[in-house]
């Protein structure tokens, strides 16, 4: 994978180190006030490396955020160990600096548990100094975990379209969104800018500022085991998904013109005579913009909205080859029924009606998350109408984002 795109950068929350100087003078021996000739032939020797901790030893209710920052003077850091005694189990790893003088542990501790910190440096002279400490970090009361992870539930090799976010839905609502968003990762094999969107205390939502650049593959890393996302609410484990962009397949559709233009790369593959909403009724409106497909479905019952059975205007229809754009009930699919006004009007209940031909074409070449462009209608539609994500602007994206910048590096 080629780029890593982060809520934050590395540094937020860091603990600057106290170092301690250690100086050293020689005294010489003098006897009948002159200095011997053993001592003034003898090198003055060399101090022991100083190695300092952070946390301080035997510290307490350390948030698991805090970084475990280990410095040597003097000499350089040989070995450096950060280890789970109680409450949870495993080490915490970590980074030695170019020069082997820093080391800075990565990730975060659990919470309720108990560490010991283990550190080897080495002077010039090749003298060891060790020295262990430990510490406690906060207790939790409760923990939060992810429920929904798309595209794909730790899914590898799955293709998705062009348009295609990544939703993560919580079990239960939390407050810390810049700490939950600083340990969400997505990592690219080629430059995306992108950022994280919060739809409400469950559901955040990650898309790129443009469509996603075919072939595209994507790792998305949700580092949240011990991460804070409340008062006393600790993230219970890490997830990880993984999937990749197709070709690009972008089709637009004008409700005045009756037609859908399917491009693949650039490219016209297909048009397709379409009958949209006859309207009248708000709700028999197809909605205009920008839509992505949801699923493809090969049968698929649909019932009049908020109409019961023996009601005025109910119907309860089995269509096929379906290819969901919206939560508001719209599909692409296959209605012979109305082949007559397909390409000339609009007589559906807000679908987008296409031939049994054309909808099996375009349910067999279709992935989930490519974009559907539909214009035309007065009725809009709305950001949170299935995943209207790109019907908002990227300012507009921003502002529901917590760090509203973005770290691009090589990993």
């Amino acid at each position: 994978m080629g780029h890593a795109i982060r809520g934050s950068s590395q540094g937020a929350g860091l603990l600057t180190l106290a170092l301690v100087t250690a100086s050293c003078s020689g005294n010489t021996a003098v006897q009948g006030g002159q200095a011997s000739q053993a001592s003034q032939n003898s090198p003055a020797p060399v101090a022991a490396a100083v190695v300092t901790v952070a946390p301080l030893d035997r510290a307490t209710g350390v948030p698991t955020d805090t970084p475990v920052l280990v410095a040597a003077q003097g000499g350089t850091l040989r070995q450096v160990v950060v280890r789970a005694v109680k409450g949870a189990k495993g080490s915490l790893p970590g980074v030695l600096s170019a020069d082997g003088t820093q080391w800075r542990s990565r990730g975060t501790a659990a919470p309720g548990a108990s560490y010991e910190v283990s550190a080897t440096a080495v002077n010039p002279a090749g003298a060891v100094t060790t020295t262990t400490s430990s510490f406690s970090t906060v207790k939790k009361r409760e923990t939060f975990a992810i429920e929904n992870f798309m595209p794909g539930r730790d899914s590898t090799g799955l293709t998705v379209g062009v348009g295609m976010p990544v939703m993560i839905t919580f079990d239960r609502d939390v407050t810390d969104r810049v700490s939950i968003e600083r340990n969400l990762f997505v990592r690219t094999s080629r430059p995306v800018l992108g950022a994280w969107h919060w739809f409400d205390a469950r559901n955040v939502h990650f898309r790129p500022k443009k469509f996603w650049p075919a072939g595209t593959r994507v790792r998305v890393e949700a580092r949240l085991a011990g991460v804070r996302g409340g008062k006393g609410l600790y993230g219970a484990a890490n997830r990880t998904v993984n999937f990749k962009i197709g070709r690009s397949q972008i089709t637009r559709g004008s409700i005045q013109s009756h037609y859908l233009t399917v491009k693949r790369n650039g490219k016209v593959v297909r048009e397709m005579p379409m009958s949209a909403g006859q309207g009248g009724n708000w709700k028999y409106h197809t909605t205009s913009g920008v839509h992505l497909a949801m699923s493809r479905e090969d049968v698929t019952v649909m019932t009049s909205p908020g109409i019961g059975p023996g009601s005025p205007g109910y119907y309860q229809l089995t269509v096929y080859d379906t290819v969901r754009i919206s939560n508001s009930g719209e599909y692409i699919h296959s209605a012979p029924w109305s082949v007559g006004s397909q390409g000339n009007s609009n007589v559906s209940h807000g679908c987008v009606n296409v031939s049994p031909s054309n909808a099996k074409w375009f349910l067999d070449n279709t992935l989930i998350g490519d974009p559907i462009i539909i214009t035309g209608s007065p009725r809009v539609l709305e950001p949170m109408n299935g995943w209207g994500h790109w019907q908002e602007s990227w300012r507009q994206w921003l502002e529901w984002s917590s760090l509203k910048h973005f770290n691009t590096e090589d990993v």
